[in-house]
């Protein structure tokens, strides 16, 4: 078997792992193949380091842990290379207006673009995705890094009082991704929010409300605290002012402990591909100052928990079934 070099994401952190020497040729080896997994399934995530970059690199590396879903919604943005189905293409190009650029946020006094909150990805979903691969082949000079948040090592350092009072609850998501719509755990000052489509909105009204479980149990027996304030709407059976205070709290919370050792924030290079596990891990985006160009381009691996559920009790397809009609 070919060679892997393993080691710590970093020294002070329970999760992630980097691995160098991951090619194409030894990508073909079962060893290699299960070796990976073992270790993602055990770490959380993944940052291969040194890897071609390519649309075939980055579908058969996630191929290694499962077929590859196409994305729910139809109006998200798909790379044209027909070997690459299903992988989207994430594409900031500032118009040098700054009236007219789009997503623009205010954080500590600074204008960014490309600001994403703590999220997890497909939470409007019934089904989730079991993992992502990203890579960022154009980033800002400074900042854009993409954060990930350890939900067995949050559930760990959450302060007890108010894990108790969420754990069990279900939190209740919708596709509407406007920033301007979001109520909980906001730490930014909205400033323009323009890239939702006619047709994505059109999407957003038939899409019924997802629910996710805030605090669900791996097979392994590690509690998952899961939970985002990005697209939520509040908690299941109790969207009331003191359900909206106590949930609007717990995602204060949360942003406080992105930024300690429940968090991991990348520095990204142009040789990185990044995996991680979307059923225990949050990530978000700090943004990048708005006059720069930012490129970051995702797969989706298939693979749910089996945990979430539609409102109404709609079905992903009947779902789409209606989008396209």
């Amino acid at each position: 078997m070919t060679d892997l070099k393993i080691r710590n994401l970093q020294d002070d952190l329970s999760f992630g792992a980097r691995v160098e020497g991951v090619t194409l040729d030894n990508l073909q080896d079962e060893a290699v193949r299960a070796k990976l997994r073992s270790l993602f399934e055990d770490r959380g995530m993944i940052v291969f380091e040194n890897v071609e970059q390519s649309n075939k690199m980055h579908v058969e590396l996630s191929k290694v842990f499962g077929p590859l879903k196409d994305h729910p919604t139809k109006t998200t943005v798909r790379t044209a290379d027909e070997e690459a189905h299903g992988v989207i293409d994430m594409h900031y190009v500032p118009t040098n207006d700054p009236d007219k650029d789009e997503g623009i946020v205010e954080v500590d006094g600074k204008r960014l673009a490309r600001f994403s909150p703590w999220h997890f990805d497909h939470c409007y979903n019934d089904e989730l995705n079991y993992a992502g691969i990203l890579r960022c082949p154009i980033n800002a000079p400074t900042g854009g890094r993409t954060g990930f948040m350890d939900g067995i090592e949050t559930y760990r350092q959450f302060p007890k009082e108010l894990r108790d009072k969420i754990e069990g609850k279900n939190i209740v998501y919708t596709l509407d991704t406007r920033l301007k719509k979001m109520r909980f755990g906001v730490n930014f000052k909205y400033i323009s929010d323009n890239y939702l489509t006619k047709d994505l909105l059109k999407e957003v009204a038939i899409f019924p409300r997802a629910m996710h479980p805030a605090v669900w149990t791996r097979k392994t027996g590690e509690k998952v605290f899961h939970l985002a304030p990005w697209m939520a709407v509040g908690i299941e059976h109790d969207e009331t002012p003191e359900g909206d205070a106590l949930f609007d709290e717990i995602c204060h919370t949360l942003n406080r402990l992105g930024k300690g050792t429940s968090a991991y924030w990348h520095e990204w290079k142009p040789t990185d591909m990044v995996i991680w596990d979307n059923s225990r891990m949050l990530h978000a985006v700090e943004g990048s100052d708005a006059k720069y160009e930012r490129r970051t381009i995702r797969s989706t691996i298939r693979g749910d928990y089996g945990l979430g559920y539609f409102e109404d009790g709609k079905k992903i397809g009947e779902v789409n079934r209606y989008v396209e009609a």
